[in-house]
């Protein structure tokens, strides 16, 4: 796309829960929100895995795609993630983000029965024709169990004029040039697989969707400043410091992870909702020691 309506640094929020009951708790998820778009995100993406999604009963998935739309207040574009085992319940979810004025939707192909061609396509039509938002097609076999290839993704995209964005999380670098290549630019590529954000940038993706602002906003768009503003030595050498903590997040998990940190910074947002249980202590420490590294670095801290 010439234009692609996101692009940047498209921060994930986890949703909070209050420690005593166990609720969503929304005044946490607004402030937490908040911090992400003053910290200077280019987008805000909630209700992905990271916002763990998937636990949520409707009614508080509803709350959290309100409140997340109301406090960014269109500041930013906005990438609602809303994914569901059924076409009827994701129908539901694209229609709640539009009415709350969402700029994108973003869709995995969350299933339980392994999909044919046929019933990909048919799913992604459906969701696609239930509004009239631009909508991303999220490949994360990682956490859906299927990978959708490039060619499955622009075979897809013909048949559907709004599925215009591509969100690749397998970690396979080659395969952000190979979908702008297979569709003559036309869908708009974006990384989600934080080890490999640099090798994203540089091989054309518009934008990077990630957690670790949450916890590290100043280095995220330090890297992605310097990965687009040509500064190649810099951007080599900010990565090689954020690594460990890319790495360790994807790790042990996003909303373990992430949760963790911000307890740690002194930002409560409860813990993550069973079955997933909170990072242990001694993974807490040592990301304790990484955090404290990386607030302190000369090359990226609050101070610079």
């Amino acid at each position: 796309m010439a234009n692609p309506p996101l692009k940047g640094i498209i921060s994930y929020p986890v949703t909070p829960f209050d420690s005593a009951t166990g609720e969503v708790d929304l005044t946490a998820l607004s402030r937490l929100t908040n911090d992400l778009v003053e910290a200077g995100s280019h987008g805000i993406a909630p209700l992905g895995s990271t916002g763990e999604s998937a636990y949520l009963r409707e009614i508080e998935w509803d709350a959290v795609c309100e409140t997340t739309l109301q406090t960014v207040a269109k500041r930013v574009p906005t990438l609602v993630g809303v994914s569901h085992w059924s076409t009827e319940g994701t129908v539901r979810r694209a229609r709640v983000a539009a009415r709350n004025g969402a700029t994108a939707i973003m869709v995995l192909p969350q299933v339980y029965w392994k999909l044919t061609e046929a019933e990909l396509a048919h799913h992604y039509s459906t969701v696609a024709a239930a509004t009239d938002l631009p909508m991303m097609l999220y490949n994360n076999p990682g956490t859906s169990g299927v990978d959708l290839p490039p060619e499955t993704v622009v075979a897809l995209a013909r048949k559907i004029p709004n599925l215009t964005m591509v969100k690749e999380s397998s970690g396979i670098v080659d395969r952000f040039r190979t979908i702008q290549d297979l569709s003559d630019g036309a869908l708009s590529v974006y990384n989600g697989n934080n080890p490999v954000a640099l090798d994203a940038f540089r091989s054309g993706a518009a934008g990077w969707c990630t957690a670790s602002p949450c916890l590290v906003p100043q280095w995220a768009l330090a890297l992605h400043d310097a990965a687009t503003g040509g500064q190649d030595e810099r951007a080599e050498a900010i990565l090689a410091e954020l690594l460990p903590f890319l790495q360790f997040i994807v790790g042990f998990g996003l909303p373990r992870a992430i949760k963790a940190g911000l307890e740690l910074q002194q930002r409560d947002v409860g813990l993550p909702r069973a079955p997933l249980l909170p990072l242990p202590d001694k993974e807490t420490r040592q990301l304790g020691e990484i955090l404290d590294r990386l607030a302190s670095h000369p090359l990226v801290c609050p101070a610079a």
